[in-house]
C-alpha cells in the first residue's frame, strides 16, 4: 500500500475520518476503546503521523498551522492570479505571526463529491482558510467533519461562517455608481453573473441602490452575465447600449472594453466603463480602469488574525469584519452633461 492516510484508517474500521483525527491528535470525541484500536490500526497499516509542530528558536514557542484552501473553479484564466495574490499575503502576514501556512486547491471533483481537502485529513493543520466562495452543500459538509476553526475569506455565508472577512462590496460599489451619478451618467448597465458568488451580488445591491435612489430603472437586457462554466467568463453586448457599464470586478470591465472595441467604440470616448478591486492581472493589458480598490492586504491579515485567535479560544457567535477600500479615478471615465439637468 502506498502513503496510508487517515481516510484509508477510517475507511478500513468504519469510522469517521473526523474519530480518527481526533484519536491520532489526543483530542476528545472518541472513547478510549475506539481511541486504542485506531491507533493500533494505524501502526499495523504503516501510518506515519506528521511530525510535531516546529519550534521557533527565537521565542521558543510552537508554530501554528493554518491551512488555505482555494477551490479550482477561481484558477481558470487570469482569475488564478487575484486569489493567489491574496494567499501571498496572508503567508507574509504568517511570518510575524508565529505560524506557517499551506495551500491547497480544491478540485471540482473534490467539491463536487464532498472529499475532504488532505491538509484536513491528513491532520497537518489546526485552522482552515477558505479563500473564495464554495459550494454550500460542501461547506455545510466541511464543517460537520472537523472542529477545527475555519474563516471565510472574500465572502460570507450567514447560516455557516462564524468567522468571516469580506471587502466593502455593497458600499465600494454604491459609491463607484454615485461616482458616476455625480459625472452626469444616467444611462448604466451592471455588468456581473449575480447568482454565481455572493460578492457579486453585494456589489449588484450597492449599484441598485444607487440607481434606486436617484429613481432610476435597469432594464433587463442591462444586466450582463459575466460567468460561464467553471468559473471561465465571457461577455455579450446587448444592442442597445448604456452611457456606462459598471463592472464586478477589473478583469470583466477589462474583457468589455476589448469588446467595446471591436465595435469600433473608444473608452471613455465614446462610453465610460468602470470596475472594481483595481487589481491589473498579469498579461492583461493596463487600460486605466477607474475602479474601486479592495484592501486585500488588510483582508488577508485579518483572516489569519482571527483563525489564530480562535485556536485560542472558541467563537462567541458570528463575526464579520468588513474592509473598507477606496476608489482610484484613471482614465476610463468621461463627464457628460445629463439630460435632465
Amino acid at each position: 500500500m502506498g502513503k496510508v492516510r487517515m481516510a484509508d484508517i477510517a475507511e478500513h474500521l468504519g469510522v469517521s475520518t473526523v474519530s480518527v483525527h481526533n484519536a491520532l491528535s489526543g483530542q476528545k470525541g472518541v472513547s478510549d476503546e475506539l481511541r486504542d484500536k485506531i491507533v493500533k490500526a494505524a501502526d499495523e497499516l504503516g501510518y506515519r503521523q506528521r511530525p510535531a509542530p516546529a519550534v521557533n528558536g527565537k521565542n521558543g514557542r510552537s508554530l501554528k498551522n493554518v491551512g488555505v484552501l482555494i477551490s479550482e473553479k477561481f484558477l481558470a484564466s487570469y482569475t488564478t492570479t487575484y486569489y493567489w495574490k491574496m494567499y501571498q499575503e496572508i503567508v507574509l502576514a504568517a511570518s510575524d505571526k508565529n505560524c506557517i501556512v499551506a495551500v491547497e486547491v480544491l478540485k471540482h471533483f473534490g467539491e463536487d463529491n464532498r472529499i475532504l481537502p488532505n491538509l484536513v485529513t491528513e491532520n497537518a493543520i489546526e485552522g482552515l482558510i477558505v479563500l473564495g466562495e464554495l459550494d454550500k452543500d460542501y461547506l455545510r459538509f466541511l464543517k460537520g467533519k472537523t472542529e477545527m476553526p475555519i474563516i471565510f475569506l472574500d465572502f460570507y455565508d450567514e447560516e455557516l461562517a462564524n468567522d468571516a472577512v469580506i471587502g466593502d462590496g455593497f458600499y465600494g460599489m454604491y459609491l463607484m455608481t454615485e461616482y458616476l451619478y455625480a459625472r452626469g451618467f444616467r444611462k448604466m448597465a451592471y455588468v456581473g453573473s449575480i447568482y454565481e458568488v455572493s460578492n457579486i451580488m453585494d456589489r449588484y445591491c450597492g449599484f441598485y441602490k444607487s440607481l434606486t435612489k436617484h429613481h432610476l430603472t435597469l432594464p433587463p437586457e442591462w444586466l450582463i452575465e459575466d460567468r460561464i462554466a467553471h468559473g471561465d467568463m465571457s461577455i455579450s453586448l446587448p444592442d442597445k447600449l448604456p452611457e456606462a457599464f459598471v463592472c464586478n470586478c477589473d478583469l470583466a470591465a477589462g474583457m468589455l472594453i476589448q469588446e467595446l472595441e471591436r465595435r469600433g467604440l473608444r473608452v471613455p470616448e465614446d462610453i465610460s466603463v468602470v470596475g472594481f478591486d483595481n487589481y491589473l492581472y498579469p498579461g492583461f493589458p493596463d487600460m486605466r480602469i477607474t475602479s474601486y480598490e479592495v484592501d486585500t492586504m488588510a483582508m488577508s491579515k485579518v483572516a489569519l488574525e482571527k483563525v489564530l485567535k480562535r485556536l485560542k479560544k472558541p467563537p462567541q457567535g458570528h463575526s464579520l469584519d468588513v474592509i473598507s477600500g477606496r476608489i482610484v479615478e484613471k482614465d476610463s471615465v468621461k463627464a457628460i452633461e445629463p439630460a435632465d439637468k
